[in-house]
């Protein structure tokens, strides 16, 4: 699957997302592109408010495109941060993402291609959600 990724670009798709995060208190906007399932690419960026944690990641601003638009599961993913440089998700999205992406979902870190499932070995899953008998 990774041949047909056009890496650089998603990654231009994800530094035009961030130009429109809004980030007046850290200063640090972030921009995501996922090319998805259904061969569309989406996109989202972080939404700050002043309540600090319940800021909107930019990977959340993608699944809920992605539900929103009915455009299928996350293929291939790259967040970028304010100097267009590559960055990983943190540990709230990595569960996100791996929730509503392919079995086989890869990510674009600095170190290169890596799986999604990599950077969250171990998720809670549906699976993990079953009534004990």
């Amino acid at each position: 699957m990774s041949a047909q990724i056009d890496w650089h670009e998603l990654q231009l798709e994800a530094i035009r997302a961030r130009a429109s995060a809004y980030a007046p208190y850290s200063e640090f906007p972030v921009g995501a592109a996922a090319l998805t399932t259904s061969g569309r690419v989406i996109r989202g960026c972080n939404v700050e408010n002043a309540s600090y944690g319940h800021a909107l990641c930019a990977e959340c601003g993608v699944v809920s495109a992605l539900h929103a638009e009915d455009a299928g599961a996350i293929v291939a993913l790259v967040v970028v941060d304010k100097d267009d440089h590559l960055i990983s998700p943190c540990g709230r999205c990595r569960q996100i993402l791996l929730e509503n992406a392919t079995s086989d979902a890869v990510i674009k870190l600095p170190a290169g291609e890596v799986a999604l499932s990599n950077l969250m070995p171990y998720p809670f899953t549906r699976d993990n959600l079953t009534n004990s008998q």
